[in-house]
């Protein structure tokens, strides 16, 4: 399965930053342009990088109509650990995405919201403890799920009221749905229950 890559000085070296980029990063996806020369190499090889992640404990996805690959912890190991201001704020993107995407006539087009989408979903929770965000959170929020390739913004000024933000499909791969109506509703239901409770740095979730 490996004698050709191995074979190649080349040929091991475009799979070891393949590789590499998916476990640092969790999503590689094709539209993306630093990250679809390693999502076209990873389709095309999937077997055995299939083979690898296996190995390592992971399970490869490719989600060819979304043009998203991922790994997922087959072992609850190496997983990206969120607190829970964190797990709120990528539930309203999934959230929004699902909502702008019923709203975008083709799946070629971008989901692009801008932030005060972002802050009139979360005032709607009413957090006791922070019940409008700050300019700190929408900061880390957009620099963490860049990171891996959840969102992407494309106006430098994300405190901005029409700062323009991407939201990849990536964002519907963090958890497993069978239905987008069934992950719709278990949405709204997490996030009414977050509802009244204080975004802890300190309380975990995955």
């Amino acid at each position: 399965m490996f004698e050709t890559i191995i074979e190649s000085t080349a040929q091991k070296e475009k799979f070891r930053a393949a590789a590499n980029k998916l476990l640092n990063q969790c999503f590689l996806l094709r539209k993306k342009e630093d990250t679809k020369r390693e999502y076209t190499y990873i389709r095309e090889n999937r077997d055995s990088f299939m083979a690898l992640f296996e190995l390592l404990g992971y399970e490869l996805k490719i989600n060819e109509d979304q043009g998203v690959i991922a790994l997922i912890s087959q072992y609850d190991t190496g997983r990206l650990q969120l607190n829970k201001a964190d797990s709120i704020m990528l539930l309203i993107l999934r959230l929004l995405y699902i909502e702008k995407r019923k709203e975008i006539s083709s799946s070629y087009e971008d989901v692009t919201v801008i932030m005060e989408e972002i802050r009139e979903k979360y005032n709607l929770l009413k957090i006791r403890s922070k019940p409008v965000m700050d300019k700190g959170m929408e900061r880390h929020m957009v620099s963490l799920f860049r990171k891996y390739n959840i969102i992407q913004n494309l106006d430098t000024d994300v405190n901005q009221a029409d700062a323009r933000i991407i939201i990849y499909p990536s964002v519907m791969m963090a958890v497993t749905i069978e239905s987008i109506n069934d992950y719709y509703e278990m949405t709204e239901k997490k996030l009414k229950e977050y509802s009244g409770e204080a975004p802890d740095a300190g309380d975990e979730e995955e």
